[in-house]
């Protein structure tokens, strides 16, 4: 008989193995954290850093920047979706088969502006050469690409913020993507690159297969839309993917409420309460996290209805997309949004819930809002409960 799984169910499990349920030791390193994340969007350093630190009984912004620059556990690079991530570098194996394995759509630069595969294959190639064993700024990276490339790599042709870039910038997510590249520490207020620990990749079939697995554990029931749209992949791809995997036992179906057929890791279905009609259907795990921008949780849940109920699908989502707003969870669903600033040592949340709070509830966002000044090494971090009058990504 099919396993049946409630939202109530699903969202237990996956705030526990989020540590979003209960938070990590204090001897979890960080790694092991945005493992569990499957990547800390990092394209805001600062939020990558809270990601990681709510999430941690102990874990501050210093610690996350020690695995980044120093011990190296940690890797700023291009990830899910090409964007900046923190990856786990001993995953990289991982990742750097399976993002490359995973078809694009169409480019979006025009005829004349796109590479092709040959030219994007040696641009990458020349980036992974160029950075091994330097830290270098796009600007010196330009340098070195064109020499190794040609004049045709430095053409000014591919538009970008209201100015041109060179033609081989395209393909920088993919030199990320493959383990050519990666984000080295500032040089002043320059960003510079280098080129991760080499690594042997894992086969490529293999490594996707492993990516849907991972994905399944953290954030099933999933179907392959969910899936394809976290990656940024094509749907039909990922029905085949799923279809396949299906086939050849690596993940079973479910019946996820409200949605019908879902699909978790094969052996995978013990979920708080969970059965089959007729055992308790309890599973809502209570409790208050303040989440920032770009939060793996709040991109990769699904279904975003029941994540952003009634009034939160409007006042915390832009478009319909997750992640331009900080928000606020209770209960494991979204109930308010929430905006910092900072001054000198000191930083004021401003809170908006979108309904009444408990007083128990108002204790725990107490000791949230302190969890954030922890995190970010502030002196005072004082608590203000109004609107957000900031807008979306500010």
């Amino acid at each position: 008989m099919t396993t049946s799984i409630t939202w109530d169910q699903a969202s237990a499990r996956r705030l526990d193995r989020q540590f979003l349920a209960i938070s990590a030791p204090e001897d979890v390193p960080a790694a092991d954290v945005v493992a569990a994340m499957l990547g800390a969007h990092a394209q805001v350093m600062s939020a990558a850093e809270l990601s990681v630190g709510v999430r941690s009984t102990g874990l501050t912004r210093a610690d996350v920047r020690t695995a980044l620059w120093e011990d190296r556990s940690l890797v700023k690079t291009h990830g899910p979706r090409g964007t900046v991530h923190l990856l786990p570098t001993a995953e990289l194996p991982l990742w750097c088969a399976a993002l490359p394995a995973v078809p694009s759509g169409a480019g979006g630069q025009a005829p004349d502006v796109r590479l092709s595969e040959q030219q994007a294959d040696q641009v990458v190639a020349a980036i992974g050469d160029a950075l091994d064993g330097v830290h270098l700024t796009i600007d010196e990276l330009n340098e070195e690409v064109v020499a190794r490339t040609g004049p045709w790599a430095g053409d000014l042709v591919m538009p970008a913020f209201q100015t041109l870039w060179p033609r081989w910038r395209q393909v920088l997510h993919r030199a990320g993507q493959s383990g050519a590249l990666c984000f080295g520490p500032n040089r002043g207020r320059k960003v510079t690159y280098t080129r991760p620990p080499h690594f042997d990749p894992l086969p490529p079939k293999e490594a996707v297969r492993e990516l849907v697995r991972r994905f399944l554990c953290a954030y099933g029931p999933s179907t392959p839309a969910w899936f394809a749209k976290w990656l940024a992949a094509p749907g039909g791809w990922a029905v085949r993917l799923f279809a396949r995997m299906a086939e050849e036992g690596d993940i079973e179906r479910v019946a996820f409420e409200g949605v019908g057929d879902a699909w978790v890791a094969a052996g995978d279905t013990e979920f708080p309460g969970a059965g089959t009609g007729r055992g308790p259907t309890r599973g809502r795990v209570p409790g208050v996290r303040l989440l920032p921008y770009f939060d793996a949780y709040g991109i990769a849940a699904q279904p975003r209805e029941r994540l952003f109920p009634g009034d939160a699908y409007r006042r915390a989502l832009a478009g319909g997309q997750a992640g331009n707003y900080p928000v606020l969870l209770v209960d494991g669903v979204v109930a308010g949004v929430w905006h910092q600033r900072r001054q000198g040592r000191r930083t004021t949340v401003t809170v908006e819930p979108l309904g009444r709070l408990t007083a128990w509830q108002e204790r725990e966002l107490a000791e949230q809002v302190e969890r954030v000044g922890e995190v970010w090494e502030v002196e005072r971090a004082e608590l203000v409960v109004g609107e957000v009058t900031t807008g979306p990504h500010a």
